[in-house]
């Protein structure tokens, strides 16, 4: 589940009536900063569930992903060290960024502007009021996701739809996007509290 979780992120403002391309590359090209509150479907073979919360991106490579419900959980990447605090077990999980991240959407969009190195882009039609662009990884085997699908309405990424190798589809919807606005570099840094138990993977 927190691999999933990881692999959320975020939106746009681009010229009026671009189709999805052309949309996420000028996303790409001209986000330095980006924050949104979101909400998050996953689906299974024999369950559903659903969270949201808040996040916060800083390229390149500084993220923030807050959990609020149905369980608060904070993900922080500070570009070098990936910080996994789940507060209910009162656990921390420390793990290398690059290597957790790997070539996930979290980490095309936080960071370097490499997606079309790593995925095979396409304009994937309209469905309601949203214009959609499919990505598949061009090495399926380095990669958890099969396929992500982003859904751009007025100028704005408002969905993304994630399919992994375990049949899982996640679905998030972003709302109150926040584009190229200053965040707070404490955001972006991360220290155990005290009494929790640290884990290094």
């Amino acid at each position: 589940m927190k691999k999933l979780l990881l692999s959320l992120l975020l939106a746009a403002t681009v010229p009026a009536q671009a189709a999805a391309l052309t949309q996420f590359k000028a996303f790409i090209a001209g986000t330095k900063t980006l924050s949104a509150d979101f909400s998050q479907t996953v689906s299974g073979k024999q369950r559903s569930e659903n969270a949201s919360g808040s996040m916060e991106i800083q390229r390149p490579g500084k993220l923030r992903w807050s959990y609020a419900k149905p369980f608060e959980q904070l993900i922080v990447g500070d570009g070098k060290t990936l910080w996994l605090y789940d507060k209910e077990l009162a656990q921390v999980t420390r793990r290398d960024q690059a290597g957790a991240l790997g070539n996930s959407p979290a980490a095309l969009l936080a960071g370097s502007n490499a997606i079309e190195r790593d995925y095979v882009l396409r304009e994937a039609g309209k469905s309601g009021d949203l214009e959609w662009l499919a990505a598949s990884p061009k090495k399926a085997a380095d990669n958890t996701f099969e396929s992500i699908k982003m859904g751009f309405g007025g100028n704005q990424l408002m969905e993304m739809v994630l399919n992994d190798s375990f049949g899982n589809v996640t679905r998030i919807q972003f709302r109150n996007l926040r584009r190229n606005t200053a965040l707070s570099a404490s955001h972006f840094q991360f220290t155990p509290p005290a009494g929790v138990d640290v884990v290094s993977e």
